[in-house]
């Protein structure tokens, strides 16, 4: 069973979004980790130096690292801003 936690800077750029959006994200990421293979929703990052993978949901992207069974949310954000 695969579980997330927040990085600080993940947890700031969350605040700043609507709480409508923020629940979306949370509904999102509960029902990735519920499956066999997160991994499968997850696009592979070519510049690794903001992260390893992610997630996309609506307009927002979650980019995030995995360690073991765990993924680690560095950051998340719109599509037009999070990859500047």
């Amino acid at each position: 069973m695969y579980s997330y936690v927040f990085k600080p800077q993940a947890v700031k750029d969350l605040k700043k979004l609507p709480k409508s959006t923020q629940i979306r994200i949370f509904k999102k990421l509960d029902y990735f980790v519920s499956k066999d293979n997160p991994l499968s929703f997850a696009d592979r990052l070519i510049n690794f130096e903001i992260g390893s993978f992610r997630f996309r949901i609506g307009d927002y992207r979650i980019i995030f690292d995995l360690e073991e069974d765990t993924l680690i949310i560095l950051t998340l954000g719109h599509r037009r801003e999070i990859y500047k």
